[in-house]
């Protein structure tokens, strides 16, 4: 068994890994590269394979860092069959069809102002392709083996990061390697814990904050109920940049679990995306897949996807008139690095009201509008315009989708005896940090793949 790797080695997006054994070649995720114009320009490369040789694909979870070029792959000649965990492959049609949207707007756009004689814009792929793509899914359940081809196995386990996120176990020429995809922390809400797996040859695990422990959760509810004290106090709104899956869901509950305490009925709160309403309804077929205290939230509190002062807007008309709204409004809305999407409008119009505050609750890739945002930027400029940076900024670190390096070393603890390991989805900081803990803690050689590496089971 041999593992090629093509993406998110050495960075946090682009997940793509290909395995070689049994005569067969099984890619494990192909997501799109987000942050730098650079990077995003990208996606549109050849792929570092002949896509004919590729004989399945088995996605990890529905984030579009894993799955955004699954339509591009298909547009340009894959026909093989795609595993997804049941509810990622209901999230993923979603998801895509956004991502395709958004294509074909900046392509739009970029046309309508290019300069005489500059190439037309092409959309990386469309509605089209992605409807494509969608009939070569096949869903699986978790903790089943199943057969994908002959002689590769493989079982989906419940990662505990998005609804559907999955650990994948890969079996073939009598070795196995265990991919973590994206591992959420232990005692999030919603959701359940990651599955500990005790046995593998080679594993590839995230390394996203390896080199950082999440604030207590418990710590981080505080801080923002004293946030949202805070902005009420100030008289402005509250813009919350956040993932459609995952991040969104999270603070409905937060909203719901703390309803009389933070006083929310005195907020006006915005799910601005069509993505996440979406979303908030797969979520809803899927209660067998939430933990215990989110099974006793449903039950005692206001449900979260039906809060009284909920309002999900569908078109364009609806998210423009949230803007005439200058204080009391909470607005949740995507994309969550602010590099694109309905948070761009809201953020230009009140970026520059010191009243306003910006709660940014998930990781902030570089070079996106977030990352400089956190990183405490004076102007920034969308949409071709400078604007200046008056409101408040907060980084809510412990509302992370992702495990800390303590839960990274706890998870992978388990495994007995220690296997071959490489971190990938992971800047170089974080990876070195954790490579250092785990080679003192295990004593074993931790390898820091990049791009066009390969490593043998």
């Amino acid at each position: 068994m041999r593992v090629l790797f093509h993406g998110a080695a050495g960075a946090v997006t682009g997940s793509m890994h290909l395995v070689e054994a049994g005569g067969k070649r099984v890619l494990l995720d192909c997501g799109l590269c987000q942050g730098s114009a650079e990077m995003e320009a990208s996606n549109a490369d050849p792929f570092p394979f002949d896509i004919a040789t590729i004989d399945a694909l088995v996605i990890s979870h529905a984030h579009i860092d894993h799955i955004g070029r699954v339509p591009l792959l298909v547009k340009r000649g894959f026909r093989g069959p795609i595993f997804a965990q049941q509810a990622t492959a209901e999230l993923m049609p979603i998801m895509l069809l956004d991502s395709a949207s958004l294509a074909e707007s900046d392509a739009e756009r970029f046309n309508r102002r290019r300069a005489h004689g500059e190439p037309e814009r092409q959309p990386l792929y469309t509605k089209d392709d992605v409807a494509d793509a969608m009939a070569q899914v096949r869903p699986l359940a978790y903790d089943t083996r199943d057969t994908i081809l002959d002689g590769i196995d493989i079982a989906f386990r419940d990662a505990g990061h998005i609804l559907g996120s999955s650990i994948v176990e890969l079996w073939a020429d009598g070795k196995k390697l265990v991919f973590s995809g994206d591992l959420g922390p232990t005692g999030t809400p919603i959701l359940r814990d990651p599955t500990a797996i005790q046995q593998a040859d080679l594993v590839l695990m995230e390394s996203t904050y390896g080199d950082r422990n999440h604030r207590d959760r418990a710590e981080t509810i505080v801080e923002l109920g004293r946030i949202l004290d805070e902005a009420w106090r100030d008289g402005g709104n509250v813009l919350i940049p956040a993932f459609a899956v995952g991040r969104s869901q999270e603070l409905l509950y937060w909203f719901a679990k703390y309803w009389d305490e933070w006083q929310m009925s005195r907020w006006q709160v915005f799910l601005d995306s069509p993505m996440a309403g979406k979303v908030v309804q797969v979520y809803g077929r899927h209660h067998d897949l939430f933990d215990e205290d989110a099974k006793a939230v449903w039950r005692d509190a206001p449900n979260p996807f039906k809060l009284p002062n909920l309002h999900v807007t569908a078109g364009a008309d609806e998210s423009m008139a949230i803007n005439r709204i200058q204080r009391g409004a909470i607005i949740i809305a995507g994309s969550g690095m602010a590099n694109g999407g309905r948070i761009l409008h809201h953020l230009r119009q009140n970026i520059g009201r010191r009243e306003a505050h910006v709660v940014f609750v998930g990781y902030q890739g570089v070079g996106t509008i977030g990352r400089r945002l956190v990183d405490g930027a004076k102007w920034i400029r969308i949409h071709g315009r400078d604007y200046r940076v008056n409101a408040s900024m907060h980084t809510v670190g412990g509302l992370s989708a992702h495990a800390d390096q303590r839960g990274l070393l706890d998870w992978f603890g388990h495994f007995d005896p220690k296997p071959q390991l490489a971190l990938v989805h992971g800047e170089d900081k974080a990876r070195e940090a954790l490579a250092g803990e785990i080679g003192e803690r295990d004593g074993i050689e931790v390898v820091l793949v990049r791009p066009g590496m390969s490593l043998d089971a």
